[in-house]
């Protein structure tokens, strides 16, 4: 389903002046801890997140997870980094958006041809 005019102008910040000051505060809490965008996304929460992250090479999840350590410490102690560190962030610089997507599709795919899902959340 494509989006809609109403959508695509209140999501977009070239167009929406608010949806622009919410880009410009969310990064600027981001680079605050050195995280990016995509390591806001919990595993747990989402199967199809934990399969992309699964499928990423082991060099981005272990950069991943010490992003994540690294801003628990530093919130942990009531801290930032330092500000010549936040200039060198890239806080909307995507990992995960490719192989997510990729994920989705092939989840979808599965659906549509009546096969048997992939994984399945469990309650332990």
């Amino acid at each position: 389903m494509a989006p809609s005019f109403i959508q695509s102008f209140l999501l977009n910040p070239s167009r929406n002046w608010f949806a622009a000051q919410h880009c410009k505060t969310l990064s600027k809490r981001l680079r605050k801890y050195g995280l990016r965008y995509d390591d806001l996304y919990d595993p747990m929460y989402d199967l199809d997140i934990k399969e992309a992250l699964a499928r990423l090479p082991r060099e981005i999840v272990d950069a991943r997870n010490q992003r994540l350590q690294r801003a628990m410490d530093l919130s942990m102690k009531h801290e930032y980094l330092p500000e010549d560190l936040q200039a060198l962030q890239t806080p909307f610089r995507s990992y995960l958006q490719d192989m997510l997507a990729l994920v989705k599709k092939e989840r979808e795919e599965r659906e549509a041809l009546g096969a048997l899902p992939l994984y399945q959340r469990t309650i332990p």
